[in-house]
């Protein structure tokens, strides 16, 4: 079976912990930020645990 290629737009986005947990940043944070508060605009800083749904296909997509 030949070797999968890792998705460079996947492994981009998503960060892996030391402890192997997949991490990845809030939508809507590019653009239109002025009307929103400041406590959501400081809450786009932080990176999210992915849903435990999806953590498959991303470990597929990044070759982990």
């Amino acid at each position: 079976m030949p070797k999968l290629k890792t998705h460079k737009a996947t492994a981009k986005r998503f960060k892996f912990t030391g402890s192997g947990k997949i991490r990845r940043r809030k939508a809507r944070a590019s653009h239109l930020r002025r009307r929103r508060s400041k406590r959501v605009r400081r809450k786009f800083k932080t990176y999210v645990d992915v849903a435990a749904c999806d953590t498959k296909r991303i470990r597929r997509l990044v070759g982990r």
